[in-house]
């Protein structure tokens, strides 16, 4: 039997593996079927969807140079109207905060402006530098002894 690429045969699952099934084709004549070419669904345990010795329709879709040939099962089958692509294409659409100018902060009477903010950091930070050097002063004086 001389197969072709693109044909739609019967074969019988002969053996299953993680990554696929093998099917017998005719005698002497197996091939492949890969886990994603199983079902137009997520696959991911093969012996959910076959079982050995059972009977498919699948479709040659490669032959290598080796001669293994590549078999589909979910290519031999119409294709379910539930799994065709009918989304439309995807529309950026603004949200009301793009839309909307952002409020003004409001100031709080005696809240201390930016300049003052940063003074007092700058201060306080100063400090806390200046004691964690005597500290660590203290400590290397301290081993040195």
């Amino acid at each position: 039997m001389d197969i072709q690429k693109g044909e739609v045969l019967p074969g019988k699952v002969t053996g299953i593996t993680k990554f696929g099934a093998f099917v017998q084709l005719a005698p002497g004549k197996s091939g492949l079927v890969y886990i994603s070419e199983i079902a137009n669904t997520f696959v991911s345990n093969v012996a959910d969807f076959l079982s050995v010795g059972q009977e498919v329709q699948v479709k040659v879709i490669g032959i290598d140079e080796q001669g293994r040939i590549n078999l589909s099962i979910k290519q031999a089958q119409p294709r379910p109207e539930s799994s065709q692509h009918t989304a439309k294409p995807f529309q950026y659409q603004r949200s009301p905060r793009e839309i909307q100018p952002m409020p003004e902060p409001e100031t709080v009477p005696g809240d201390p402006d930016f300049e003052d903010k940063l003074k007092r950091f700058m201060k306080d930070s100063e400090g806390k530098l200046s004691d964690a050097m005597r500290q660590t002063e203290r400590r290397t004086s301290k081993r040195r002894r």
